[in-house]
């Protein structure tokens, strides 16, 4: 299953570990991902997703997100950096479902 979206990247203070930065899933994409996923989810309810951002390949997980429904994918400082991409910036991202 392949997912293709645009998404703005936002930030979330975590306090205690640091800032994260992320995109959220669209919530139809997100619906799909949970049923594929079936409860197959790893810790957190994350489930393991090969991403490609412009240049960028990597390998990952996408968790489900408080309060939206959606799932979110954390964008790394090195993607960030590589790609030219800020908080506030849309991105366009493809995820790829991988290891259910």
């Amino acid at each position: 299953m392949v997912i293709d979206f645009d998404a703005e990247l936002w930030v979330w203070d975590a306090r205690r570990a640091g800032t994260w930065t992320f995109v959220r899933l669209p919530a139809d994409a997100s619906e799909d991902i949970r049923e594929v996923a079936g409860g197959q989810g790893r810790g957190f309810g994350s489930v393991r997703v090969r991403v490609v951002l412009g240049g960028s390949v990597w390998t990952t997980s996408v968790f489900p997100g408080s309060g939206s429904g959606c799932y979110v994918l954390p964008v790394k400082r090195a993607v960030r950096t590589a790609e030219g991409l800020e908080p506030g910036d849309v991105a366009s991202v493809s995820v790829e479902l991988v290891e259910l």
